[in-house]
């Protein structure tokens, strides 16, 4: 069945924003920062300045740039590059958020486990590898399911999952976390460490260097330009208020839980559920504790889902202009991508097996992290250098959000976000010292030839494409210098 572009749904800038938001935010990520204690600031702020103010600031001008136009960073990237670097973009963008997945869904069979009123029992729960796979599978195949019934049913999932399982969330332990240091609570985060990090240990980088992606995904929301109302005006001011929302959730957060938990104590998969659990001790209302367990749940769904619907329907779009087999464009009645949902899920699945074999839950959680974190960031480096170099290519094309009166900003922000993410690629290769990850033989091999796999596969799939490939009535515009 032949999908339809044209959708009667329209998302709203505080849509659109909420689901940036979650898209970006998980609060899982606040433990990884929190071993660093006052530090973490810095690193947040850092990462805030050469990284999420470029991405936010750069997306929207691509984004609003060719609003009228189909393919997200495909089509940034192509019209800066060419169509095979393009889709080694996309490709990119779509690739890593499918090996992502199992990592964040760990979190929410972390949170499942605390769901129970035994501490004792729940933490064990937690660190149980088939539990985790089960529960991994199956909040992924729900989102799928969700995905499948069409942008109406994932935007208004997107937004109050968003509402119930991140912003309250957060809202509540940064409150949680005033009120404790108010009462007299006792702060377990070392103040007396420096804000700037000791950077003669690269080991201790590494983590920190992820932060950089806690900040990722604010590019995505340019597939879903065409369905805001507006969107030249609208896109830029949904991408600004998210962002704002993002860096406070993570520094207030972050301080948050460092107050309530010893850095010795920090795990990766189950502080935040920890710490919650120690914030409603502390004032006598442990019953929160499994009501804040499933809200996190429906923030794990929520984010999910806003990433299964938005790189999938890039890779689709540009699949249909004959970038992809047929079989990769088929959808379901409502014209939703639905055997690009299932191969992704397949190969979610098969990730998800690899928790039987690796030696802990939290060394696969870090292995596939460094991967994507590799991943995606070849592609941000590829959108920087675009939006960059078209300010030169397409020099009088109408440019509705503009960075700068002349070329000097998107220089600056282009190029801070390029070195930015240069850097956090280096950095993502040291292996840890804070988590054991086995051999560092294994720790390297996995990264550099699992990377270099996935950026060959693109190029083949390139090569080999047919003039049958395109759908007869794919309405995909053509790139500029192609007319």
């Amino acid at each position: 069945m032949q999908t339809n572009t044209k959708n009667t749904f329209r998302l709203s800038v505080i849509t659109l924003a909420i689901m940036n938001v979650t898209a970006v935010v998980s609060l899982r990520g606040l433990a990884t920062e929190a071993v660093y204690g006052p530090t973490s600031a810095f690193y947040y702020l850092f990462a805030a300045i050469v990284f999420l103010i470029p991405t936010a600031m750069v997306a929207a001008e691509l984004a609003a740039m060719f609003s009228s136009k189909q393919g997200g960073v495909f089509r940034w990237v192509g019209e800066a590059f060419g169509a095979r670097v393009g889709f080694l973009a996309i490709w990119l963008q779509w690739i890593q958020s499918t090996i992502w997945y199992p990592t964040v869904l760990t979190f929410g069979a972390v949170s499942i486990a605390y769901i129970g009123f035994n501490p004792a029992a729940d933490a064990s729960l937690a660190s149980n590898r088939l539990f985790t796979l089960v529960v991994v599978l199956a909040i992924y195949w729900a989102a799928t399911i969700i995905s499948l019934r069409g942008l109406g049913w994932v935007g208004k999932v997107s937004k109050w999952g968003g509402i119930i399982g991140t912003i309250i969330p957060a809202a509540l332990l940064i409150v949680l976390g005033v009120i404790y240091l108010l009462t007299g609570g006792h702060n377990n985060m070392d103040m007396h460490q420096s804000f700037f990090p000791n950077l003669t240990n690269l080991d201790n980088l590494v983590l920190a260097s992820s932060i950089f992606l806690f900040y990722a995904g604010m590019e995505m929301m340019g597939i879903h330009v065409m369905e805001v109302d507006n969107p030249k005006r609208n896109y830029p001011r949904a991408i600004i208020i998210g962002s704002l929302v993002t860096v406070l959730i993570f520094v207030l957060g972050t301080f948050s839980l460092g107050f309530i938990i010893p850095t010795k104590d920090i795990s990766l998969t189950q502080t935040l559920l920890i710490g919650f659990d120690n914030y409603f001790k502390y004032f006598h209302i442990s019953w929160a504790g499994p009501v804040i367990a499933i809200a996190l749940v429906f923030g794990v769904l929520a984010g999910v889902l806003t990433w299964v619907a938005g790189p999938s329907k890039g890779i689709f779009t540009v699949g249909r202009a004959g970038y992809l087999p047929p079989f990769f464009q088929r959808t379901n009645s409502r014209g939703v991508q639905r055997n690009i949902l299932l191969v992704q899920g397949c190969i979610v699945t098969l990730l998800s097996l690899l928790f039987v074999v690796m030696p802990s839950v939290q060394s696969f959680y870090q292995i596939l992290s460094q991967l994507t974190v590799l991943l995606y960031l070849i592609m941000y480096m590829l959108m920087f250098s675009a939006a960059i170099t078209l300010r030169y290519k397409l020099p009088k094309m109408e440019r509705p959000f503009r960075l700068g009166k002349g070329n000097w900003l998107m220089w600056l922000l282009g190029g801070m976000g390029f070195c930015g993410a240069l850097l956090a690629f280096v950095l993502s290769f040291i292996p840890p010292s804070q988590i054991a990850v086995g051999s560092k033989s294994v720790w390297f091999a996995v990264l550099i030839i699992g990377a270099l796999l996935v950026v060959v596969i693109p190029f083949i799939i390139y090569s080999a494409r047919k003039p049958s490939w395109k759908a007869a009535d794919a309405d995909f515009e053509k790139f500029e210098w192609e007319k």
